[in-house]
């Protein structure tokens, strides 16, 4: 379900945040849907427990999860729940590019690694 890259300059966090994020936004996790365990997504990833716990609870936060007794943790976000306004969206594509840009890449290779993200999956 879930690959971390421990090379990554991306904290280990982060990069569970996101991956339960686009899981949600690409259909794969849906409401209702359970996360693993806190103690089994740590010892699968092989990392501390403590840093899958602060990610889940970073979602908790966002309003995409929630802990719930006796059914551990569970996806409560719809694709659709999640708002995002045009400026915050535009912004957020700037620094895609500025990030890219810093990493050396051309926009027309940026545009057309989004071009093909966005036909990967449809929604």
């Amino acid at each position: 379900m879930l690959r971390i890259d421990p090379r990554s300059p991306v904290p280990l966090v982060e990069q569970i945040r996101r991956g339960i994020r686009r899981a949600i936004a690409e259909g794969d996790l849906a409401p209702d849907d359970p996360l693993p365990p806190v103690r089994q997504l740590a010892a699968d990833l092989e990392i501390n427990l403590n840093t899958v716990a602060r990610a889940y609870r970073e979602l908790e936060r966002e309003g995409l999860v929630a802990a719930a007794r006796g059914r551990g943790t569970v996806v409560v976000a719809r694709r659709s729940s999640v708002k995002l306004g045009r400026d915050e969206l535009r912004a957020r594509v700037r620094d895609l590019l500025a990030d890219a840009a810093l990493a050396g890449y051309a926009r027309d290779e940026v545009k057309k690694l989004v071009v093909a993200e966005a036909g990967r999956r449809s929604g």
